[in-house]
């Protein structure tokens, strides 16, 4: 027990992105420091509640994982105690919060997450979330961490696909991870040099990609085309790699970039390679902007805590640490909208999204 009686829970949930074991280190050692409290790790997210899983970590527990990926405490991303394997569990979990003796409990995660972490915190649970995807599609939030590190690993893959794309004087194609919002694609594609970027917000005309595909064939012999997983064809369907439904988001894109490659063969006089990163954009090392920005985040959080602030995400807008409401940030996703600096200036720049003139809707 802590001199101060604070015990805080810590867990992480869903998705895996860099920058996750920053944000343990900041919740944890501020408020070790700072209000002598007492951490619990809980295992594999909300798993980890559901199944009573969970441990204290001392302060050399939180030492040397800054730069590390991944999250010490492990995750899962189809434990929702609401609907767990066809069950509501959600009492059983209130009930180990209780057991645990904990004063608050700090959920880093995403949209499903934070959305689980409002029902939670209606039935009594003091919650604070800290928004984490690397998809950066979080409602009332100008960024999430683990969304440069993913960026960075498209820009260095665009880097290099662009160098045997010059050589070989082909059509290189580059899909990106973001589900259902187009902020991976959009800010690699544009750190890449893009010229065609297409985004799950504005269905693309296959005609107009392979018009602009073919235009900078001619202009340099080789194109690069950066597609988000979540891009359809207008008037088209999502392409979907697999199902899952006991998870949040049963639907698991992937295969766009294939898609595309077979549908620019039949219109194009040009080689054509088809890349898919996948989970490469999550793992390893978080960048340097992650690192500082998890670490702001998490001693944020931490503050809300000690000042028995709780149903709160700790978010960023206009480069201010600030809060809102969880019931303001649950089910909510944030698209890319054409008002979006990056998108104008990619316009200005001659980047193509598939779209014929002005009619992005």
């Amino acid at each position: 027990m802590s001199k101060s009686g604070l015990r805080v829970g810590i867990l992480t949930s869903g998705g895996d992105c860099s920058g996750l074991n920053a944000v343990i280190r900041s919740v944890a050692k501020s408020l070790m420091l700072n209000q002598e409290a007492t951490i619990i790790g809980i295992k594999d997210g909300f798993l980890g509640l559901i199944e009573q899983r969970a441990t204290p970590l001392t302060y050399q527990d939180c030492s040397g994982i800054l730069s590390s990926g991944g999250t010490i405490l492990g995750t899962c991303n189809n434990a929702n105690p609401f609907n767990y394997n066809g069950q509501d569990v959600s009492a059983s979990v209130v009930e180990y919060y209780h057991k645990l003796d904990l004063h608050a409990l700090v959920v880093i995660g995403g949209d499903g997450s934070l959305s689980v972490s409002h029902l939670l915190s209606k039935l009594g649970m003091n919650i604070v979330g800290v928004p984490k995807t690397i998809d950066n599609d979080l409602w009332g939030t100008d960024r999430t961490f683990g969304f440069d590190t993913a960026t960075t690993v498209v820009t260095d893959a665009l880097d290099r696909l662009q160098t045997t794309g010059q050589s070989h004087k082909r059509l290189m194609i580059l899909e990106t991870m973001g589900r259902y919002a187009g902020w991976i694609a959009l800010h690699g594609g544009m750190a890449g040099g893009a010229d065609v970027i297409l985004l799950p917000e504005f269905p693309y005309d296959i005609d107009e990609v392979a018009r602009a595909c073919e235009k900078r064939m001619c202009e340099k012999h080789y194109s690069i085309l950066v597609v988000a997983e979540g891009a359809k064809p207008k008037n088209g369907e999502l392409t979907v790699r697999e199902r899952v439904c006991t998870s949040h988001d049963p639907l698991r894109l992937g295969g766009i970039a294939e898609a595309l490659k077979q549908q620019l063969a039949v219109k194009l006089d040009a080689e054509i390679r088809a890349t898919t990163l996948g989970h490469i954009q999550r793992g390893g090392s978080p960048s340097s902007f992650d690192r500082v920005f998890a670490t702001n985040l998490g001693c944020y959080a931490a503050s809300l805590v000690a000042q028995n602030k709780f149903g709160l995400v700790a978010v960023i807008q206009n480069n201010q640490m600030t809060s809102l409401p969880l019931e303001k940030v649950a089910n909510k996703t944030r698209l890319v909208t054409t008002d979006d600096q990056t998108f104008i200036s990619a316009r200005a720049l001659g980047v193509s999204f598939g779209v014929v003139g002005d009619n992005f809707k």
